[in-house]
């Protein structure tokens, strides 16, 4: 229990302090995932849902955390540009775990009645609509990462969609790693859309510095009758950052989701999707594109709860593995009694470039109701022979032919990408990163 013994000491320590830096909504229910901690522990190999991955050896290392939120001197709109310009988006950035307001963009207003703020200052404004939504559908009691984001988490993000309102402009987060010693971070969002409402996010990490950083982040989003949420998490960060990401999602009625996970560089990425069917007739889409290489490690687990029927289920899961990166991808489609008419398809397909690289696959299936229709596959290969050397055989140099190759293997995933800029962005920045180049953000000063 070393591992654990820092983080219950340190709350032990810095309670006042933590309860002074958020709001009453957050506050309620920390000491309860205090003591879920404290009883639950890190989860390990032995956990079924984390056997991949060595968690207590993440939360291992002695992090600094800026509890005390002194201010980074960074204005991240003049300093930082994304690796993904001219989206024509709404552009907001979360330095570390906290919302900055001390400047917002310009000329992209949002329509009337949508939110996007400080998670702990939405909060002490209007306790009792986050108090309705903070923690439901994260519970503390079930997971050992989720309890001790809610006891640390003392800010966040907060997107809210009233009633009808379209979106029609993308919203895009920028997640900035930054810190001039080695940080760990605990990083809330908050998403409500409410009854035919929709909008579409695009949360995109980076590093800004050359630390070793570790981030925990607990996303819930709730999607209410005849909603729309795109939700696209774009991970590129450096080899010395930890990613330990849950995502916890409820669909109502005749709902819509689409889930898109890309790693294109990391070092450690522990990213975990929880969706729930509440209401019949709702569809989500679930789509992951891992490119790792060296000695990464992208870790993917995935749970879809078809708790009523007539709803429908895709799951897409790709990864390119080369040098001696580690994958592994465990999806589990419930489909409980009563689920009548469900429609289900779970699909992980994978490439190892080297004799090295290793991927751990489990797609699952568990069915309780008699007449629905479910699928589930995965497979584990190498590059295509024959198809390499008919390249060759036209000119094309062995380096070239295996990039087209593993470029056209994960393509059907970026293809479903419905945000056409970032479609073509992610085209081109997977070249890149197959061909071996670490891109930096370009125009960003913070990289320099």
């Amino acid at each position: 229990m070393q591992s654990e013994k820092q983080y219950i000491d340190l709350y032990g320590q810095c309670r006042d302090m933590l309860m002074g830096h958020s709001a009453a909504p957050m506050n309620a229910v920390r000491d309860a995932a205090f003591d879920d901690f404290k009883r639950l522990g890190f989860p390990t190999k032995k956990v079924e849902r984390y056997k991949y991955t060595d968690i207590p050896a993440l939360f291992e290392p002695d992090y600094g955390l800026n509890l005390n939120r002194l201010e980074i001197p960074v204005d991240p709109y003049e300093a930082f540009r994304c690796d993904v310009p001219n989206l024509s988006t709404s552009l907001y950035f979360v330095l570390n775990d906290g919302f900055y307001d001390k400047a917002l963009p310009k000329g992209h207003l949002l329509p009337d009645g949508v939110v996007v703020c400080s998670l702990a200052k939405y909060a002490a404004e209007h306790p009792d609509f986050v108090a309705k939504y903070y923690a439901k559908l994260a519970k503390t009691a079930d997971d050992g990462i989720t309890a001790l984001n809610t006891m640390l988490a003392e800010d966040g993000l907060l997107v809210y969609v009233p009633k009808g309102v379209v979106v029609d402009r993308a919203v895009q987060v920028i997640n900035i790693l930054r810190s001039d010693v080695d940080l760990m971070v605990n990083r809330r969002v908050l998403i409500v859309v409410e009854k035919n409402a929709q909008i579409k996010l695009l949360f995109c990490d980076h590093a800004a510095d050359d630390r070793r950083f570790l981030a925990t982040q607990v996303i819930e989003a709730y999607v209410g009758d005849n909603a729309s949420l795109d939700l696209y998490c774009l991970e590129e960060t450096h080899v010395k950052n930890v990613r330990v990401s849950n995502v916890f999602i409820e669909q109502q009625r005749d709902s819509r989701v689409s889930h898109n996970v890309i790693t294109l560089h990391n070092g450690i990425t522990r990213n975990r999707t929880d969706l729930v069917f509440a209401g019949e007739g709702a569809e989500c889409d679930l789509y992951g594109c891992v490119i790792a290489d060296k000695h990464q490690h992208v870790d993917n687990n995935t749970l879809i709860d078809h708790r009523v029927g007539h709803c429908t289920s895709r799951e897409l899961y790709k990864y390119v593995l080369d040098g001696n990166a580690v994958g592994a991808f465990a999806g589990r489609v419930l489909v409980r009694h009563g689920a009548q008419k469900t429609v289900s398809q779970e699909t992980n397909q994978n490439l190892c470039a080297t004799k090295e690289a290793r991927m751990y696959t489990q797609p699952m299936l568990e069915i309780y109701a008699d007449d629905v229709k479910c699928a589930h596959g995965s497979t584990v290969g190498q590059l295509n022979d024959a198809a390499l050397f008919y390249m060759r055989q036209r000119g094309i140099s062995e380096r070239e032919a295996k990039l087209l190759l593993e470029f056209a293997f994960v393509n059907e995933v970026i293809d479903g990408i419905k945000l056409d800029p970032l479609r073509d962005r992610l085209h081109y920045l997977v070249e890149k990163r197959f061909r071996g180049e670490l891109n930096k953000c370009e125009g960003c000063k913070l990289c320099r």
